[in-house]
């Protein structure tokens, strides 16, 4: 009987994942690219908090730097320095650095930017107020939190597999000394 109820669990959870990874690829695949035009999704994620640090943090003058960008975007430093480059190769951003560079390279968002940011937020909020309308503000809302909730969870369960797969590679080294070392 207990066999047969961990089985049943094993069958949910398979299921629950798959549903949840459909869901996410979904989301990720979905129209909503389509109505990004002059921009990757990405890119407006950038735009916008670089915008959003320019009026927020008035003590950097408008500069939002790579590192900070690259932590909040949750990606490497080289990756947004990519993303950074084409962006400034569109002329969307000003990019560049403190002293010698070795105090940090940063971004502010020219006027180009600025303008292609706020046409996007336009389509944006007619697209979004239609579906918030239609699924609810609290809905949204609580949607929301749930998924930032599972995000916390999902990063965390990544940090201890890593972490586990960081403690077998030291023991596997550790047992390999070991077996070098023995007569």
């Amino acid at each position: 009987m207990e066999e047969k109820q961990e089985q049943q669990e094993k069958n949910e959870v398979r299921e629950l994942s798959n549903e949840l990874l459909y869901r996410r690829y979904l989301m990720n695949k979905g129209t909503i690219r389509e109505i990004f035009h002059k921009m990757t999704i990405q890119e407006y994620l950038a735009l916008h908090m670089i915008a959003e640090e320019s009026r927020n943090l008035v003590i950097y003058s408008g500069r939002t730097y790579l590192k900070d960008l690259a932590e909040r975007m949750q990606l490497t430093v080289r990756q947004v320095s990519k993303m950074v480059r084409e962006l400034k190769d569109r002329g969307m951003v000003f990019w560049s650095h403190d002293g010698d560079g070795k105090d940090g390279t940063y971004v502010t968002i020219t006027e180009t930017g600025q303008k292609l940011l706020e046409e996007q937020e336009a389509v944006l909020k007619d697209y979004y107020g239609k579906v918030i309308h239609k699924f609810g503000k609290e809905n949204l809302i609580e949607l929301l939190q749930l998924m930032q909730q599972l995000e916390t969870i999902m990063s965390s369960e990544i940090e201890e597999m890593e972490a586990m797969d960081e403690d077998d590679k030291v023991d596997g080294s550790l047992c390999e000394g070991k077996r070098r070392n023995l007569p």
